[in-house]
């Protein structure tokens, strides 16, 4: 899957919700690259081309990740992966991109040609959720 995010945004009515919803998702994406513990540059320029035209002029990708990328290795050491799934699903709305979601969760998983069976775990959760 090549498409991009910003394409699932179409007809999201409220930027307030649309920002909340972009942050979920990329913690989402962030949640499947760590899931094995470590930030792949394959998985990384996964995120960063999915999520390059919904970032706007704002903070540089590296902002955006960084945040997402600590709150998804707290959840993964923490034991709390399930609840960050959970977390991420009461802020998603837009039904385009939960209908998404799975198909870029899996890109990112995919990106380091890895099968990690903690990444399949997270994989699984995501599809009951966003599937």
């Amino acid at each position: 899957m090549n498409e991009r995010l910003a394409e699932l945004y179409r007809g999201v009515a409220v930027h307030a919700t649309a920002d909340r919803e972009h942050e979920a998702a990329l913690e989402l994406l962030a949640l499947v690259m760590m899931a094995d513990r470590r930030m792949d540059p394959t998985e990384v320029e996964a995120i960063r081309d999915i999520s390059d035209d919904w970032r706007g002029t704002g903070e540089s990708f590296e902002h955006y990740l960084a945040g997402a990328v600590d709150r998804a290795r707290a959840a993964v050491e923490g034991g709390r992966v399930v609840e960050m799934i959970a977390d991420i699903d009461a802020r998603i709305s837009s039904t385009v991109l939960r209908r998404a979601l799975f198909s870029a969760a899996r890109e990112v998983a995919d990106a380091d040609h890895d099968d990690a069976v903690s990444e399949d775990a997270i994989l699984a959760e995501v599809a009951v959720r966003f599937g």
